[in-house]
């Protein structure tokens, strides 16, 4: 089962993959990251949004930092200005990487309750099942934006977690 070890893991991979895939898209144009490619969200920038949305929802769940505006249906239209997501982005990573060194061993036996709009009704999860969801979302999706970047020609780098580099092992 997950534990902090793992939630450390995941969280300086999440750092690290965002920033290659961010840094992959800037070499694209506004337009080529607004293309629709056939995915599930339809586009890079879309993708990404969501997953920056779905991140947040978690995160608010997890450590009272902000809950994202909007609903399931809104989570794509989150990035106004590129440079800005990017920023905004960046620092976040670093918030889900605080939480990751933070949270106590403890956390993981819990539970978490919340509401769910999408079936009207509450839910009760282990916590360990979560962290697991949280991180598995995330690569799921970033996996799609992987894929429509290189599609479109750009080279985002390795995604295997046995090479990641030794700065982010280190943080």
């Amino acid at each position: 089962m997950p534990n902090k070890d793992y939630a450390l893991t995941m969280a300086r991979y999440n750092l690290w993959q965002n920033e290659n895939l961010l840094s992959a898209a800037d070499g694209l144009s506004q337009s080529e990251r607004e293309k629709d490619r056939g995915a599930f969200f339809g586009s890079i920038q879309k993708t990404l949004s969501h997953l920056f949305w779905g991140d947040m929802l978690w995160m608010s769940r997890f450590a009272g930092t902000p809950a994202p505006e909007g609903e399931n249906t809104t989570t794509t239209g989150m990035i106004n200005n590129w440079e800005s997501f990017c920023a905004d982005r960046a620092l976040f990573d670093q918030r889900i990487l605080q939480w990751a060194q933070e949270v106590t061993p403890d956390w993981f036996q819990g539970e978490l309750t919340w509401f769910l709009g999408a079936i009207d009704r509450e839910i009760t999860k282990p916590n360990s099942l979560l962290v697991i969801q949280f991180f598995n979302h995330q690569t799921l999706h970033r996996g799609q934006v992987h894929a429509m970047l290189t599609a479109a020609g750009a080279k985002p780098g390795d995604t295997d977690i046995p090479f990641m580099p030794e700065r982010f092992l280190s943080m």
